[in-house]
């Protein structure tokens, strides 16, 4: 089924997911949430070279946040910090390289981030992965999962114990609107079996964000998680993995500063984390992550198997 055939995902994304949406939803927005500083305060952004992170990166070096932007391009990163430097005045903006889809690396770059780093208060994972095919890397392992799930997954979990030494950790999860049109299923975590459909594949990796989200806040209950829609952006990865959609709904799509709010909202304001851990946001506010009268509830058996499932496999590529 293709994600744009959900009539009720259809009609909700277009009245809420677009830019309009967003212009509604800020008429309620408290301006004074954001007027804060974060000096002395430090922000790791994946994908933080284009598109969201970007935007994320700028508005938080632009209230004094010392920023680690965690990028797969070297090039693309330098720009953009360059960029982030020379708007906000801040120099305490870092460019780290890292291929969320490269597995072991990704435990290699968190276990050296810990010993170089005394503190790392918010962790925004918000790098993702839309293939057309399936694809594998060198472990093996289904890329788009590799980058969306198991890779998060495996930065978050092992960056918490320097989360949980720095005062007000938080942990920012961005997933999509995707997500509410699958429930979580874990018989088939590397896309083997079926038909390969990229966007539905990265709708159930959204889901299961969601769910990891849920999860960790339950574990790591000194950290507070959330996670996050931002709408319908108009980013590159957007233009590229779904160029129809990204074309039919161009002049409705948000900007990215506009898909960035509520995760800068999340990350710096103290208004959200009196919010319980492990919720779900859209412009700011708390929803549910799920339709009215949706099939995509999981129980928490299912739930628990899921991040068991998780973490054999992140053991299994563990450095020793």
């Amino acid at each position: 089924m293709s994600l744009y055939r959900n009539s009720a995902w259809f009609l909700k994304g277009l009245t809420e997911f677009t830019r309009n949406g967003f212009l509604t939803a800020s008429k309620r927005f408290v301006e004074k949430d954001l007027d804060v500083s974060v000096a002395g305060r430090s922000f790791m952004i994946t994908g933080a070279n284009s598109g969201i992170g970007k935007a994320a990166a700028m508005a938080i070096a632009k209230k004094g946040g010392t920023v680690h932007m965690v990028c797969r391009n070297k090039d693309k990163a330098e720009e953009a910090r360059a960029d982030i430097v020379k708007e906000s005045g801040n120099k305490e903006v870092y460019v780290h390289i890292l291929d969320l889809s490269e597995t072991r690396k990704v435990w290699e770059f968190a276990e050296a981030f810990k010993k170089k780093y005394k503190a790392l208060n918010v962790l925004i994972n918000n790098a993702g992965s839309i293939m057309s095919q399936r694809d594998v890397n060198a472990e093996g392992l289904e890329k788009s999962f590799a980058v969306n799930v198991l890779g998060i997954y495996i930065l978050t979990k092992s960056l918490v114990p320097l989360l949980e030494k720095s005062p007000d950790p938080r942990v920012i999860s961005v997933t999509s609107g995707g997500m509410f049109v699958q429930k979580l299923r874990i018989g088939n975590l590397q896309s083997e079996r079926g038909r390969y459909d990229g966007t539905m594949v990265y709708a159930q990796h959204k889901r299961q964000q969601v769910v990891m989200t849920e999860q960790f806040a339950k574990t790591h209950t000194n950290i507070h998680f959330s996670v996050m829609h931002p709408g319908w952006v108009d980013t590159p990865a957007v233009a590229n993995a779904m160029p129809d959609f990204h074309r039919s709904m161009k002049e409705s799509l948000r900007s990215p500063d506009q898909g960035a709010d509520t995760v800068v909202w999340l990350a710096i304001s103290e208004v959200a984390i009196t919010n319980p851990s492990g919720r779900f946001y859209q412009d700011r506010r708390v929803v549910s992550t799920h339709l009215p009268l949706a099939w995509t509830h999981s129980s928490p058996l299912e739930e628990q198997k899921f991040m068991s499932l998780l973490e054999e496999l992140a053991k299994k590529f563990q450095p020793h």
